[in-house]
């Protein structure tokens, strides 16, 4: 059985190396890093990337490959229509076959009880015009072949899209070094350079780069980085599970999920399979700081997280992750190049079991590979993208919370924006730094 297809071993594609001074430095070289990157290398505004690992090693490519407009919060839901289209734009660009396919993205119900649960979101989507609709039973069963089990019916928005994501993010990254971005693989950020307040520059471990404007893009990374300069944001991580089988006969083109499992089909025809709602918090530092901000969370799902007691050595969290460090020192994000967790073996045992149970036809259900991801959360489900008013030339987007990948393209063109000055061309109220400080109270995005 394979791992994960990207990891550090694999060879070094954008060596950089960084340069001694840009416009704007992007830490992190996920799907939001790079797409930002992009953006901005189209403005002719000079730009340089580091990541501490490999482009898209880590949540960017080990996601489901859903890019998706149902069931998204409906501040989210403007970022992710523009998205949708600059996923199709971007593949055009790109020139590099990312498995971008319109196949739709299917909840389905097990009870009556849960169909009433998609009644919030077909409000949100008639809002949209979307082409979201709900099926009943008959027509749900439908749309797989040889399912068994008898759903009280489904929602659907045939028009959402699925793309490899280890593919698509990469190539995002190819397409930005030709318009102009100097992307830089295993270098680490390692601090800011802060003068009066303002941005001067960044250390990383192959020096320091000149430049008055910053983006963390750092996904799991992001309140580790962001901690050392003062700056505390409630973002925890939480590993998901994940498998990908060997190609299978189509029962199913687009993506689909109920409360047990979640499968998408691939470009390769095999299908990735993941736990419908469940994932694993480990317990550390930060979860305990950020506990009383998470309750209204838990209390509203208070079975789709299971806990650890503590993180593996070098994780973001764990309880011997240092804190504090020198620019001219060896950070924590040099010792954990890529954050590659392992996936769990009953959480694996579970997936194949709940699919088979769906198509018994399949027969054995054999796994061509299995991972894991750190997903970088948030305590109401949405992310922050904002400047941080602490330090002058500072913006964060961070926080995606499992919703990164589709939405990344747009998230990009916003911050793009909101970096030059500009009109972000969305209202970015509900997506703030100060919504956990200004004494609002939290709303929680769909569990959905």
């Amino acid at each position: 059985m394979l791992s994960f297809p990207l990891s550090e071993t694999d060879p070094v594609l954008h060596p950089g190396p960084p340069p001694k001074g840009s416009d704007v430095v992007i830490i992190g070289g996920g799907v939001i890093g790079v797409a930002t990157a992009l953006f901005l290398a189209k403005r002719n505004i000079s730009v340089t990337l580091v990541e501490k690992g490999r482009i898209a090693a880590e949540q960017s490519s080990r996601n489901w490959g859903w890019i998706r407009k149902q069931g998204r919060d409906a501040d989210e839901l403007p970022i992710v229509v523009e998205a949708c289209r600059l996923w199709k734009q971007l593949a055009e660009e790109c020139g590099e076959d990312i498995g971008l396919a319109q196949t739709g993205v299917t909840y389905l119900a097990r009870s009556e009880k849960d169909l009433a649960k998609f009644s919030g979101f077909m409000k949100i989507a008639t809002e949209h015009a979307l082409d979201t609709r709900l099926l009943d039973s008959s027509e749900t069963a439908k749309l797989f072949t040889g399912i068994t089990q008898r759903y009280a019916g489904a929602m659907i928005t045939p028009s959402d899209m699925r793309a490899e994501p280890w593919l698509a993010v990469p190539a995002l990254a190819r397409l930005a070094a030709r318009c102009g971005v100097t992307i830089v693989e295993n270098c680490a950020a390692r601090a800011l350079d802060v003068s009066a307040g303002r941005i001067t520059g960044v250390w990383t471990e192959a020096g320091r780069v000149a430049t008055s404007t910053v983006l963390v893009a750092g996904g799991a990374w992001s309140s580790l980085f962001l901690r050392k300069h003062g700056i505390s944001i409630p973002q925890l991580s939480v590993r998901a599970t994940v498998a990908a089988t060997v190609p299978l006969p189509d029962i199913h083109s687009g993506a689909a999920a109920d409360s047990n499992v979640a499968f998408r089909r691939r470009q390769d025809g095999g299908y990735t399979l993941a736990p419908g709602g469940s994932s694993l918090l480990y317990i550390g530092p930060d979860a305990f700081r950020h506990a009383t901000t998470y309750l209204p969370a838990l209390m509203a799902n208070p079975l789709g997280t299971r806990y650890a007691p503590a993180a593996p050595a070098s994780y973001p969290d764990s309880w011997s992750t240092p804190r504090d460090w020198q620019p001219d020192t060896i950070s924590p994000f040099e010792k954990m190049r890529v954050l590659n967790p392992a996936p769990e073996a009953s959480g694996l045992r579970s997936i194949e079991h709940n699919f088979k149970a769906l198509f018994p036809q399949l027969g054995s259900i054999l796994f061509k590979a299995t991972w894991a991801g750190m997903i970088d959360a948030m305590p109401d489900v949405v992310p922050i993208i904002d400047r941080a008013a602490a330090i002058g030339g500072l913006f964060v987007a961070t926080g995606m919370s499992g919703h990164g990948f589709g939405i990344g393209p747009g998230v990009g063109r916003v911050v793009a924006d909101l970096i030059q000055g500009n009109d972000p061309g969305h209202d970015l109220q509900r997506f703030r730094f100060s919504r956990f400080s200004d004494g609002s109270a939290l709303r929680l995005g769909p569990a959905l």
